[in-house]
């Protein structure tokens, strides 16, 4: 039988995705309650697309703000230390969006404040001098599972998925039921994918 109360847990997202971010709220439910060995690492949606031509006017205007978000959390990363990722990930999400702010500068600057963190810090949003980091922190996540998905990535156990993609994210026994399924699939090495079409929005809390 498939041991779920403790795990090996590896996490990827974009900070502007809001599927990795109610993913991600399910996560830290599921941690109150079982014994999960979490690491929270960088991804980039603009990484992820930068070579394709069909992308609507939306979506390459959204890439550029994405950027910032990934090219700030990957060089904080290296500065401060991976501690900071997942705080910084909570203080940014927070902000894009249950809290529905679209000013980059303006969600950038309160997470470092929320964080008590130097407000200089912040030129790194559009600074490369960590790209090669975020980059190999984003091609570790996507190898696992390929080229045709996004955010976020989830690896138990050192099995990766794309996803779950969840609307809302469950709680209590919901989120504890959706965690046991995930790991008993991550179990069997010949489980690829189960998908069906998202017939609503994010619904954030």
């Amino acid at each position: 039988m498939t041991n779920t109360n403790s795990a090996r847990v590896e996490f990827w997202f974009d900070p502007s995705c809001p599927w990795a971010w109610m993913t991600s709220r399910w996560v830290d439910e599921v941690a109150k309650h079982r014994d999960l060995d979490i690491s929270w690492n960088i991804m980039s949606l603009a990484v992820l697309n930068e070579d394709k031509e069909d992308l609507s006017d939306f979506y390459k205007a959204f890439l550029p703000r994405a950027m910032r978000y990934t090219r700030l959390v990957a060089s904080l990363a290296e500065i401060e230390g991976k501690h900071i990722v997942k705080p910084l990930y909570d203080a940014l999400g927070t902000r894009i969006h249950p809290g529905g702010q679209r000013d980059v500068d303006e969600v950038i600057a309160g997470a470092l404040a929320e964080l008590g963190l130097d407000p200089a810090l912040a030129r790194y949003a559009d600074s490369d001098e960590y790209d090669a980091q975020l980059r190999a922190s984003h091609a570790e996540g996507i190898s696992r599972v390929g080229q045709d998905v996004g955010t976020p990535v989830l690896a138990v156990n050192g099995v990766a998925f794309f996803g779950p993609v969840i609307s809302p994210a469950p709680k209590g026994e919901q989120a504890l039921s959706l965690w046991d399924g995930v790991v008993a699939a991550a179990s069997y090495d010949g489980f690829f994918e189960l998908k069906r079409s998202r017939t609503r929005d994010p619904q954030f809390d």
